[in-house]
């Protein structure tokens, strides 16, 4: 069945339909990761945005549900050069088309991606439509399209109640606003003990559990949606906890120390980053998915400084917190998909914890 992605500058794009049929609008992004496909499916910072993967053939591993960052996938819609129709792995348990389609998510694949991601570096992240309906009239569609928002997504990802993965080192909150599942392992093969905490949990009922260290993580959505959030945030960063802070996360915590935050025009997402570590002035290759960045223009030194940049852009990284036991990062060290190179930033972690006991 023939699929259509229209954008909101009227560009239309024809090929196939895959996974669900039904007619979704969303916010366009792409993501040049060259595997990974299934960790960006499940990766919760995508709630409210469709995926254009620009790796021209997907889904030829199948789907390996050990794999998942999360319960489900997220994005709105997927775009696809090529889908593998046959998949071939020993650890193959489905195929990309059932799971888009259980979970009912639209997609197209035989289009131009190379075409589409030109289009979105250049213009800037725009909304579209992907429908099955070729009796589409453009002048209806576009002013749709114009009106889409993400809206508040953190409240549709988050988990609905408290949950503890045991350890016997020290004790870790983690604030979902969409956390991926290697921030909680990560912490537990450190040996932590990790309790999982609602998005909107009082930041007075975590600090009575006691936590040796708090993690605020990554999640969709333009960080200044989430004002209640913040206000929590501003009374952890108060506290004495040792915090750090991943994408969203990072995000948040300069809002809520009077720093100020911005979209991005196209983003970074995908595996191939290159960070710099402004102290020692080593270069790490980093997983990134985030449309918004912190304005270090606004930050005020005696509050933050920036401890990482990216190398392409220069934009904002990182920050390290003056005088606090608290660091950020807009990237993510726990990868999946992504390369290793910053995992130590969880020791450092941990060794923040081990100092402020």
């Amino acid at each position: 069945m023939k699929a259509f992605l229209i954008l909101e500058d009227g560009t239309v794009f024809t090929g196939t339909s895959i996974g669900s049929k039904k007619e979704i609008i969303s916010e366009i992004v792409f993501n040049t990761s060259m595997t990974g496909y299934l960790e960006v499916l499940t990766d919760p910072s995508y709630a409210g945005q469709a995926v254009c993967m620009t790796y021209p053939l997907i889904g030829n591993y199948g789907i390996c549900h050990e794999d998942q960052e999360s319960l489900r996938p997220w994005p709105d819609g997927y775009i696809v050069r090529e889908i593998s129709r046959i998949p071939s792995n020993f650890r193959c348990e489905d195929t990309i088309q059932n799971f888009l389609k259980r979970y009912d998510i639209p997609g197209i694949a035989g289009i131009d991606t190379r075409a589409l991601t030109k289009i979105l570096r250049e213009k800037g992240t725009m909304n579209g439509m992907i429908t099955t309906n070729a009796d589409y009239k453009l002048e209806e569609v576009l002013p749709k399209l114009k009106e889409y928002t993400t809206g508040r997504v953190v409240e549709r990802v988050t988990c609905e109640e408290k949950k503890v993965l045991k350890g016997s080192g020290p004790k870790v909150a983690l604030m979902d606003f969409g956390a991926k599942d290697n921030i909680a392992r990560s912490l537990n093969q450190r040996g932590c003990q990790v309790t999982v905490y609602p998005a909107f949990t009082k930041a007075e009922e975590i600090l009575k559990d006691d936590p040796d260290g708090i993690m605020l993580s990554n999640g969709p959505g333009d960080p200044k949606e989430c004002t209640s959030i913040i206000e929590e945030i501003k009374k952890l960063y108060d506290s004495q906890v040792p915090i750090f802070a991943i994408c969203l996360g990072h995000q948040l915590m300069a809002l809520a120390t009077g720093a100020d935050t911005r979209k991005m025009k196209y983003g970074h997402r995908g595996g191939n980053h290159p960070v710099k570590d402004l102290e020692t002035g080593r270069v790490y290759i980093s997983s990134q998915n985030h449309g918004y960045m912190v304005d270090t223009d606004t930050l005020d030194p005696q509050v933050a400084v920036p401890a990482f940049e990216n190398v392409n852009d220069k934009t904002n990284e990182g920050l390290k917190y003056t005088g606090k036991n608290i660091f950020t990062v807009q990237f993510h060290p726990e990868a999946c998909p992504g390369p290793q190179d910053s995992g130590y930033l969880f020791d450092r972690f941990m060794k923040m914890m081990e100092v402020s006991e």
